[in-house]
């Protein structure tokens, strides 16, 4: 399946990449890649990941070792990633109305 990041899914990813060049500059590459090897499964796998309650469209996907969670929808033949969430903030997400 095609993964498309949404302009959301893209300002955590900038963000994040920022917050970790200026704060933990030698994990921000193992991360990213962590990123890009989560992506890729979905893509391959999309159902591989549990739906998040109260949310019956939406699935997360945990990056393991790296505290960030990935939340996406599968829209068509399409993963579209819409947020990446650190876990220890709150809430972990708010879906726009």
């Amino acid at each position: 399946m095609k993964v498309r990041f949404t302009e959301a899914a893209l300002d955590d990813l900038r963000e994040i990449r920022e917050f970790l060049l200026l704060n933990y500059p030698s994990v921000t590459a193992s991360v990213e890649q962590r990123i890009r090897i989560v992506t890729d499964r979905i893509g391959t796998w999309p159902e591989s990941s549990p739906r998040v309650i109260g949310y019956p469209d939406i699935r997360v996907a945990p990056l393991g070792r790296y505290p960030y969670w990935l939340f996406y929808a599968i829209v068509g033949e399409t993963v579209e990633i819409l947020h990446i969430h650190h876990t220890s903030r709150r809430p972990f997400w708010e879906k726009e109305p």
